[in-house]
């Protein structure tokens, strides 16, 4: 994709790059066992309790309601992401409530006997267990004079995970997340919009959608990205990203090194330091990538007159400043990539690196 600006134009290039886990499982764990361990729910019903209408988004309902999630959907849709992610050898799913003899409501961790009988039964060299589900839902009506009625219904889900190990008396770690999903429709009447999805239909969906909510904490996960070189300005540029569109970077990018240490022009060192750096991070190399973009946030404080007293400021207007404000971006998440570069590559040793 490419787009103008003045004088210049810009080229998106969009890419991929893995993001290291919360997590980090010993390179020996390759069998991985995902159970239910919620306690059971004999009467799962949502009822709604009314809030007041929030009359600047024209709403003429409002509702709140609270209940447990379908513990065996979301365990099974827990163990097939883990198992979509080939990052463990094995994947065996148990999404039966342990705790279904339970008399009564209540938390409880798996014993380390439960986990060393699991283990065994399953084949397995750790546990990861499903504890709880809860679910939090937003209904609300509104009246859209053109339209009708519009229902909506906005879910937060709120699944707890544990990590357990044998030989361990408690949980490697235990990660409580959430993430919301959401539905809406327009119906003729305001009866139609209050009921256009089943309260079986949102358990369900909400609960096989939070089945996947913790699992970028336990697995290293795939990021996508935009970044943005300079295509315009000289013929060596326009040339450059002719090379770029070629898929042909590194000529691209010696054109961009030649001009660089050509020019005298703060501006274009700039912007090719930037597409340099896009290049190394394309590359994976990513401390040649801090390296230039360093160099270009160096141009751009310059071009934007910062000095020390800007930038101790907490507060400055970013129009003012806007290529410095750019680098500074660009070279923030450069940095936090670096810095996670050591604990993503421990992940992935077990495939020797290759990610």
């Amino acid at each position: 994709m490419l787009f103008l600006t003045g004088c210049e134009s810009i080229r998106i290039i969009s890419i991929d790059y893995m993001q290291p886990a919360e997590v980090s499982f010993p390179n020996q764990l390759r069998r991985v066992g995902i159970v239910n361990n919620t306690a059971k729910t004999p009467d799962n019903k949502m009822i709604v309790e009314a809030e007041t209408p929030q009359e600047e988004n024209m709403e003429i309902r409002r509702g709140v309601a609270y209940a447990n999630g379908d513990s065996r959907i979301a365990t099974e849709s827990l163990a097939q992401e883990i198992a979509h992610r080939n990052y463990f050898d094995k994947v065996v799913v148990c999404d039966s409530a342990l705790r279904s003899n339970d008399r009564f409501l209540r938390e409880s961790t798996l014993s380390e006997e439960e986990v060393k009988a699991l283990t065994s039964d399953l084949d397995v060299d750790c546990i990861i267990a499903l504890e709880n589900l809860q679910i939090k839902a937003v209904k609300t009506v509104s009246f859209l004079p053109q339209y009708g009625f519009l229902g909506t219904v906005s879910v937060k889900a709120y699944p707890t995970v544990s990590v357990y190990l044998p030989g361990r008396k408690a949980p490697m770690v235990t990660l409580t997340s959430n993430d919301s999903i959401f539905w809406e429709d327009i119906r003729a009447s305001e009866a139609k919009a209050k009921q256009f999805i089943p309260d079986s239909q949102i358990i369900e969906e909400t609960s096989e959608f939070a089945g996947t909510i913790p699992v970028n904490r336990l697995i290293p996960f795939w990021e996508k990205a935009d970044r943005y070189i300079y295509a315009g300005g000289s013929a060596q540029m326009r040339e450059a990203a002719i090379h770029v569109k070629e898929n042909n970077w590194d000529k691209a990018c010696e054109l961009w090194k030649k001009m660089y240490n050509k020019t005298t022009s703060n501006k274009k060192k700039m912007q090719n330091a930037i597409n340099i750096a896009v290049y190394y991070e394309l590359k994976d190399s990513l401390d040649l990538a801090e390296e230039w973009m360093t160099k270009a946030q160096d141009m751009a404080k310059r071009i934007d007159k910062i000095n020390t007293e800007t930038t101790n400021k907490l507060y400055f207007n970013i129009e003012k400043v806007p290529h410095y404000y750019q680098t500074t971006v660009y070279l923030f998440k450069l940095k936090e990539r670096n810095r996670q570069l050591p604990k993503l590559k421990m992940q992935m040793s077990r495939f020797n690196d290759d990610f």
